[in-house]
């Protein structure tokens, strides 16, 4: 998916959401940053022309060409095409770091952020987006989801033009209805908070078919309550942890002690 059939607008949109809580004054001529798990660089797009120079981490090949492709105007960008516990950068020479929907594919969260805590200057953000674990949705919802591990489990483990197409039939038969049900109740004010894949209310289905391949795909995922990810912060030494009251869930920001 290299996102080139979605508008600027619904990605910046998704963008906003996940920076809601980034400080922007990071974002400058002086800066120099890395966005762990770039993947096509639909993210990237709108940091680039704002800092000195970005890595674009990235351990899939065909993603880091879709990447290149994509980004071919901008020439202050480094590409790694490696995996974040090979990272070898300069240790306290980054300003900001950002990983969004990635750690929670790793088997190695703790390695991760203490290897990135290690590359951040002193008072240096770093931004994670992680899967939450309905800490705070109904047990109908919960079991849901759990229902939905058996589905990916096998999916995941089938080629990748097997689980691609199944991924599609997922995201027509059970996206898109969904998301389209709570776009019509939330526009009567009705709560969609318990209505599974409600995010996607208001996304498009190439979104919905990029997001269904994320979850079904992927052999190992991790989920995360609020509170392990506020102790995995403190733990590998950020403070003014912050989590976002905003989807999508969790959006956590810390800074480097």
């Amino acid at each position: 998916f290299d996102n080139n059939k979605v508008s600027t607008k619904e990605l910046r949109k998704i963008f906003n959401s996940y920076f809601l809580i980034f400080p922007k004054k990071f974002f400058n001529n002086k800066t120099v940053g890395i966005d762990l798990g770039s993947g096509s660089g639909r993210w990237a797009e709108f940091i680039i022309s704002k800092v000195k120079k970005l890595y674009l981490l990235e351990p899939s090949k065909k993603a880091i060409h879709v990447s290149k492709k994509r980004l071919k105007k901008f020439k202050n960008i480094e590409y790694l095409n490696i995996e974040i516990k090979n990272l070898g950068l300069k240790n306290n020479s980054l300003d900001f770091a950002y990983s969004l929907g990635v750690i929670h594919h790793l088997e190695y969260p703790i390695k991760c952020f203490n290897i990135v805590h290690k590359k951040l200057k002193k008072n240096s953000p770093f931004l994670v987006y992680l899967y939450h674990n309905f800490e705070d949705h109904s047990k109908l919802y919960r079991l849901i989801w759990l229902f939905s591990e058996i589905f990916r489990k096998v999916i995941s483990r089938q080629n990748f033009y097997v689980k691609t197409l199944i991924s599609d039939i997922i995201a027509f038969f059970v996206y898109y209805p969904l998301a389209k049900l709570s776009f019509i109740l939330n526009s009567l004010n009705i709560s969609v908070k318990n209505i599974p894949l409600s995010i996607y209310k208001d996304k498009s289905f190439y979104i919905m078919r990029n997001d269904s391949l994320d979850r079904f795909g992927t052999k190992y995922e991790k989920r995360y309550s609020k509170s392990d990810i506020v102790n995995i912060f403190k733990k590998t030494g950020f403070y003014n942890i912050k989590v976002s009251t905003k989807e999508p869930y969790w959006c956590v920001i810390g800074f480097k002690k």
